[in-house]
């Protein structure tokens, strides 16, 4: 698919055949025949970055007939040989080829999209670099660990033209889009309060002990860190550890889940093209303002440990949103279900063909697909992700800070507060 020139592979084919003095039998599958879609149309795909998440991403994708996984980078050797494992044995070939270094893969001229699935601290940085070596780009979330790495990917996106797709794929669930659809059409009345369920922030700058760095071969411990600070080894990082850290971690860990529900919260409210211009932490969570007057409150006590606060009235999965208005409300989560406050909004609701989890990831990623082939914007674009993160920065600002914040959703700016946009960006450590 990957031909700038207009003189697809799929012609080169045809071409071929037809001039050739002797007949040739071609597989039917080659030509797209039977269902099949013909080599020449699929798109090829490389990932950045296989841990567990990108696996799990990954075999979704692996699913779908008209993408071809092609390459694997990774720092590590052995998240490198499962999934080259993982590939060659969905494919029945031994063909996925393997890079340390993940600008090797870009590199390739054959590569259409890629899967960025490393931690927080590189996917900005991966996925810019992917867009200006001319590749389409699905990140798995936090895309960005500080406001001005978020603002700067969409940026660079738009001046790339690339197809951006964040890894938020709640919004491609049905009980999730069942639920803004109520709040979007007025069934709710007047929306009052939107709640978004976040983990208890964390603010970590410790080091765990340093410990002998093994050869670049089984783990290049210089581009795992890539634009974080330096620091020791320590095993425990690059065998997933490393969250809850501040120089590897997104807004205090507020984005782990605040990612998905506040980006639910901001699609509710029609909001994708804003932020709340207030935010103000207490103990119990993060209350923000609009300026169309909802509330949007991070909510701490809505995890699965423990008992739910006093916001949430149903135990259904994690990363719950729940929408309330003037003539009612609904919560869903991740595990497919939905409540509702009364009869008739019960009758609102549609039954789906069967239950599809939170974690699911399969319409998100047909979705990125599809618009690698129309080149229209995908359902998490880079806007829709640059104010959603924006607005999750924000608030783990006011946690951090410990005081109330406004911020101006136009320049993207904290209005007369120079700490708090002096956090807005890090000093980014020169891993070439």
């Amino acid at each position: 698919m990957n031909d700038q020139s207009g003189f697809s592979r799929r012609h080169f084919l045809g071409g071929s055949v037809m001039a050739a003095s002797a007949p040739w039998i071609i597989p039917s599958k080659a030509l797209g025949r039977d269902g099949a879609v013909a080599p020449s149309e699929k798109i090829t795909l490389g990932v950045i970055g296989i841990g567990p998440r990108c696996t799990y991403d990954l075999q979704a994708m692996l699913k779908l007939q008209d993408v071809q996984c092609v390459a694997i980078a990774d720092v590590q050797a052995s998240r490198r040989d499962a999934g080259k494992m993982l590939v060659d044995k969905h494919y029945g070939n031994s063909d996925c080829q393997l890079y340390r270094d993940f600008r090797e893969l870009l590199a390739r001229k054959d590569i259409d999209a890629v899967l960025v699935a490393t931690g927080d601290r590189w996917h900005a940085t991966a996925s810019m670099l992917a867009a200006q070596a001319g590749k389409d780009v699905y990140s798995e979330k936090p895309c960005g660990l500080t406001i001005e790495l978020c603002q700067q990917l969409a940026d660079t996106m738009k001046a790339t033209g690339r197809v951006f797709q964040a890894g938020t794929q709640r919004r491609s669930v049905p009980n999730f889009q069942q639920a803004v659809r109520l709040a979007q059409t007025g069934k709710l009345g007047q929306l009052k309060t939107l709640y978004a369920s976040v983990y208890m922030p964390t603010l970590d700058n410790s080091w765990l002990p340093g410990e002998l760095t093994p050869s670049r071969d089984v783990c290049d411990w210089n581009m795992w860190l890539g634009p974080a600070p330096w620091r020791p080894y320590n095993a425990q990082y690059v065998a997933g550890k490393w969250r809850g850290y501040y120089d590897f971690d997104s807004g205090a860990r507020l984005l782990d889940w605040g990612a998905h529900t506040v980006d639910l919260c901001q699609w509710a409210n029609q909001s994708d093209s804003s932020a709340p211009v207030s935010y103000e932490p207490s103990e119990k969570g993060i209350t923000c303002l609009y300026e169309n007057g909802v509330r949007l409150v991070l909510d701490f006590l809505a995890t699965p440990f423990g008992d739910r606060g006093p916001n949430w009235m149903t135990r259904l999965g994690t990363c719950p949103v729940r929408f309330v208005g003037t003539e009612g409300w609904v919560e869903t989560g991740d595990s497919g279900d939905t409540e509702v406050s009364s009869p008739a909004l019960r009758s609102e609701l549609q039954d789906a063909a069967g239950k599809v989890i939170g974690l699911d990831v399969s319409a998100h990623a047909r979705n990125f697909f599809d618009c690698v082939r129309s080149r229209q914007p995908t359902v998490t674009n880079a806007e829709v992700m640059r104010n959603s993160h924006v607005a999750c920065h924000a608030a783990a600002m006011s946690w951090m800070l410990k005081r109330a914040l406004k911020f101006d959703p136009i320049t993207q700016k904290f209005v007369d507060d120079e700490e708090a946009n002096g956090l807005c960006s890090r000093p980014a450590r020169p891993w070439t």
